[in-house]
């Protein structure tokens, strides 16, 4: 136990060392080994003897008198000792983001990440990859993906493919209720939200640039081929902007800013799990709270709205209020004749 705590810290101070451009001294170097680690005591002759471990070990590890004292740093001989550096609480960091990415489970993206995952536990000391697998299990992470796109491989291919060449892609799409069609798209990115995919497309029969741009979910795809057409991306999208304008996938150049009454409860949720960043909040005289929020469809307002119940209450636009008002009334129907 001794020995990895030792290996641990030694691999965590040619780290602090490899990113200091112009070194740290003994005192600054254990209160990073502190904070970075998690330790309640450490010592300044422990990092001592730690440095001069890895200097007899054969590190080029040099001190210099500065005015803030004797400094440490790497030599040139040394610069990146490891092809792969990370600290126990960067492996949690990276294998919690493995997890939220299980819908490429099977795909060219999936492997990818095992391919690299696979790497970083052979590259660090036995001592690090135990001391991450220990904490590791203090953090559980639920509510995660149940599908995956293992299926769809042969068809992100394609689209990948035709994304970077600015191919045109015919395409057999299903939308839910309606027969299957086959369309043109111009393909720009690929989105993950939600655990499911979406292909951020242009429609070339389109003329308006504003409503050009589209989102398109992969599990509507039934075929998919890259012609041998091109187009020119447009230089004006951006599409993290496009993406992030909205509370749901649906896209638009201008989503409408809808206001929502909340209750006290509604408005504690809400305020714990923020629906976007842009959201505002007001207090009213009444103790109720108005949130005003932007969205690009009322599709993307309802499952939210009537997941807070009785507690929130669509005011503006009307039409996004008459699509909550018609779907709670389809409800009620619905319900009418259930026993008590």
């Amino acid at each position: 136990m001794a020995r990895n705590d030792q290996l641990i810290r030694q691999h965590k101070l040619l780290q602090l060392l490899e990113c200091s451009r112009f070194g740290r001294t003994l005192e600054e170097l254990r209160a990073d080994l502190v904070l970075d680690l998690g330790l309640t005591t450490l010592h300044e002759r422990t990092v001592r003897r730690d440095v001069e471990a890895l200097q007899a070990a054969g590190f080029d590890i040099q001190n210099d008198s500065v005015e803030r004292g004797k400094v440490y740093k790497l030599g040139q001989n040394n610069k990146g000792v490891h092809e792969v550096g990370l600290s126990a609480s960067e492996m949690i960091a990276l294998s919690i983001g493995r997890e939220l990415l299980f819908p490429l489970v099977g795909t060219q993206y999936w492997r990818g990440i095992e391919t690299f995952w696979n790497k970083v536990q052979e590259a660090v000391p036995d001592g690090v990859f135990d001391h991450y697998s220990r904490y590791r299990k203090t953090l559980h992470v639920f509510g995660g993906p149940s599908k995956s796109y293992e299926n769809h491989e042969g068809m992100l291919k394609t689209i990948n493919r035709a994304i970077i060449e600015h191919r045109v892609i015919e395409v057999e799409y299903e939308s839910v209720g309606k027969p299957v069609s086959t369309r043109k798209i111009e393909p720009y990115g690929l989105a993950v939200y939600q655990s499911s995919i979406y292909i951020v497309a242009a429609a070339p029969e389109v003329v308006e640039p504003s409503e050009r741009l589209r989102n398109w979910k992969l599990d509507r795809f039934r075929h998919a081929t890259a012609l041998d057409e091109y187009f020119k991306p447009d230089p004006n999208i951006e599409l993290s902007k496009h993406l992030g304008k909205s509370i749901g996938i649906f896209s638009g150049e201008d989503p409408t800013m809808v206001s929502i009454r909340l209750g006290s409860r509604a408005a504690a949720y809400v305020r714990e799990d923020p629906w976007h960043p842009e959201q505002k909040l007001t207090t009213q005289d009444d103790g109720t709270t108005v949130m005003t929020v932007p969205a690009s469809h009322p599709r993307e307002v309802l499952p939210k709205v009537l997941s807070l119940g009785a507690d929130a209450e669509v005011l503006a636009p009307p039409e996004f209020r008459e699509a909550v008002a018609e779907a709670v009334q389809k409800m009620a129907t619905s319900y009418a004749g259930a026993s008590a």
